[in-house]
């Protein structure tokens, strides 16, 4: 793609121009009508992406416990910390929400969070009955947009001036870089789902395409990913099939 062809899928990707989107989400059946008993109290930890926090998923959050499931934060804050560090965190979040809600839970990741994810479910599988990926180059962490891509080097040269909580050059082309890559792809042990789209800005639509996990496909931009109404009509029947599932409830419908 041209620099010029570059700058306007970037444009696209605008926080405002997702925000536009809202509007028909919240008019959208999948949106109004809510069964709360449908989650069964499954429990979900939600990793936004990278430089997001969790207030970015905050629509998930909302849609999820209006259904009866039970959503909680990664506790990663802005997602730009080392890779390895940050799965150390989803872990434990994982094992926190296990031990609250009593019994295996759903991670559901946006962007980097969602391949995160993917290395926390693929690391402790015991925890995890269902993940869910949103734009996550999972096939190539280092495939994204050039920009977004320039941030994470940015960072890496600050984490090597001294400054904490950063990924570094490790996290990029190192040893961490290499083992993470290498586990992203190693087979699951539960249902996956990964949603991509083509109109996707930031992420090229085929990094998505993994190959343990069922792929579908939806219009909608990186950014707007948790507000499009077509995201959450493809995750509602996945999503109570796995709570159905997990608590038993499917002979009583």
């Amino acid at each position: 793609m041209s620099a010029a062809g570059q700058l306007r899928s970037l444009a696209r990707e605008h926080v405002a121009l997702a925000a536009l989107t809202i509007p028909r989400l919240l008019r959208h059946p999948v949106w109004r009508n809510a069964d709360p008993r449908e989650g069964a109290g499954l429990g979900v930890v939600l990793v936004p992406g990278f430089g997001a926090s969790d207030f970015s998923l905050t629509f998930a959050t909302t849609w999820l416990r209006d259904r009866g499931y039970v959503p909680v934060g990664a506790g990663v804050g802005f997602n730009v910390g080392c890779t390895s560090e940050l799965v150390d965190r989803i872990e434990q979040r994982l094992e926190e929400h296990v031990e609250t809600t009593g019994g295996p839970v759903v991670l559901l990741g946006q962007s980097r969070g969602g391949g995160l994810a993917r290395l926390a479910a693929a690391r402790r599988p015991d925890l995890v009955c269902g993940l869910v990926m949103l734009g996550s180059p999972v096939l190539d962490p280092m495939g994204a947009h050039p920009h977004v891509l320039l941030a994470a080097r940015a960072l890496a040269g600050l984490a090597a001036l001294g400054v904490p909580g950063l990924m570094d050059t490790d996290c990029l082309s190192g040893t961490c870089f290499e083992d993470n890559v290498a586990a992203a792809t190693a087979p699951l042990e539960m249902p996956a789902v990964s949603v991509y789209s083509k109109s996707d800005g930031i992420v090229p639509w085929e990094l998505s395409l993994d190959p343990s996990a069922e792929c579908v496909e939806v219009h909608s931009t990186h950014t707007g990913m948790g507000l499009d109404p077509d995201v959450y009509v493809a995750l509602r029947p996945r999503l109570a099939a796995w709570a159905a599932e997990r608590f038993d409830l499917r002979d009583a419908g």
